[in-house]
């Protein structure tokens, strides 16, 4: 999917006159974030700008083809939160990635000030990208695993 960085589209708002809003959303409909469409547009830009296939994503998340794909078009609400965090993990998410994608699908990005959220940034941070890994670690430090 063809996309258009977030300070252009900024740009073209700023010569937009009030009457041209319709023209604007037409001519632009598929840059813009759309509810539910949003989240699954977002997991699919980023997980294909990185070179990894859907499938792969599912299975390093512990998930089959047809429920990860459930998940990402939200066709089936992820039980919880770190459903979608091990999506983003199994897709070597940064960050910011992965708090971008909890806040679309609305769940509640990860907290510093959290203890198990806190092992996960730690290990995203160091690109630990394997959730047994990442499991291995919040069991040394007394948490729950991320994998079920």
């Amino acid at each position: 999917m063809e996309k258009k960085p977030t300070d252009e589209l900024d740009e073209l708002l700023k010569n937009t006159k009030p009457e041209q809003a319709a023209s604007y959303i037409r001519n632009n409909r598929r840059y813009l974030a759309e509810g539910e469409k949003a989240f699954y547009y977002y997991m699919k830009t980023v997980i294909e700008e990185k070179g990894i296939k859907l499938k792969e994503v599912y299975s390093f998340a512990g998930f089959t083809e047809n429920y990860g794909g459930k998940l990402l078009r939200m066709e089936k609400h992820a039980k919880n939160r770190d459903h979608i965090i091990r999506l983003c993990v199994a897709g070597h998410f940064n960050l910011d990635e992965i708090n971008r994608a909890l806040k679309l699908y609305q769940y509640r990005e990860l907290y510093a000030k959290d203890p198990r959220d806190a092992c996960i940034i730690i290990a995203i941070n160091n690109r630990v990208y394997d959730l047994y890994k990442i499991d291995e670690m919040l069991e040394k430090n007394g948490m729950e695993k991320i994998m079920e």
